[in-house]
């Protein structure tokens, strides 16, 4: 298979359009991991592609996804796949290796370049999203060469909402400590000038589903009642007793708790989605 790695850096798309179903036509055939990168893909190709999201509803969380042979037949067929690595989505991986075709595929992790064990939810952070824009752009235009300029042109159009998006979140800059129950959104409330308090051993297990080692749910809990935070960042996705309990102390003391999923929920497209998420944070800060 064909790999992408870093491309040339885009300037920049028009919103994003919902994923359709993969058909057989003259379209570019895509395979996206979550309905997020699908929805990108659909920006920058439009009518010229046919997408379809593995992940599809913000009901489905990601750490537990297991492919079918549906999702395999799919990739099967795709000319471009597009993951987002760092260890998110490995069931990729594992389709592509059980397929006999030979697809490009754009892995967002490497395109960004992102570090062993750091934060792999890249589509929280728009530099990185604007490089996967860049990419996907390459690709399709090594894939149907004969309609780059439009492809450059989206992708364009795409990267200036971007760049858009990244101004609003900087705008808050309040500089203030925040809690999370999983590093889901830390790149946007970084962006924001925010600060992430929360105990790493925290937030590892409930992204592993492991158990919450009891000191660092005191640390967290504790975040709440020093008033050392100013909102709780909750990912509905990976909710469970301890993340409740979170919630139950930001909420006991009036810290606002703003809730972030990591997937498109329904009938949104990715740059409306990251601007309520910014306007929420905004919102919660007062």
């Amino acid at each position: 298979m064909k790999r992408i790695a870093l491309l040339t850096a885009a300037t920049l798309v028009l919103g994003g359009c919902a994923a359709t179903p993969l058909h057989e036509d003259s379209t570019i055939t895509i395979v996206a991991s979550t309905n997020v990168y699908g929805d990108i893909a659909q920006s920058i190709g439009g009518d010229l592609v046919s997408v379809t999201s593995l992940i599809a509803s913000s009901a489905q969380d990601p750490h537990s996804f297991e492919a079918s042979a549906r999702d395999q037949l799919t990739v099967s067929k795709a000319q471009l796949v597009i993951e987002n690595g760092g260890g998110y989505d490995p069931f990729v991986d594992t389709l592509l290796a059980a397929s006999a075709s030979d697809p490009v595929v754009i892995n967002a992790s490497d395109v960004f370049g992102l570090a062993d064990g750091a934060n792999e939810h890249l589509w929280y952070s728009f530099a990185a999203m604007s490089l996967v824009v860049s990419s996907i752009s390459d690709a399709l235009t090594s894939i149907d060469p004969t309609n780059a300029e439009t492809f450059a042109a989206n992708a364009a159009a795409f990267t200036a909402q971007l760049d858009s998006l990244e101004a609003q979140a900087a705008a808050i800059s309040s500089g203030q400590g925040v809690a999370v129950t999983e590093p889901v959104p830390v790149y946007l409330l970084q962006s924001a000038g925010l600060r992430n308090l929360t105990p790493p051993d925290f937030t590892q297990a409930i992204e592993e589903g492991s158990d919450v080692p009891p000191l660092a749910l005191q640390q967290t809990l504790d975040l709440f009642s020093t008033g050392a935070v100013a909102l709780l960042a909750y990912n509905d996705q990976t909710a469970s007793p301890e993340t409740e309990r979170v919630r139950s102390a930001a909420e006991a003391v009036g810290i606002p708790v703003v809730n972030f999923t990591e997937t498109l929920p329904d009938g949104v497209d990715y740059i409306s989605w990251m601007t309520s998420n910014i306007d929420a944070v905004a919102t919660a800060l007062g």
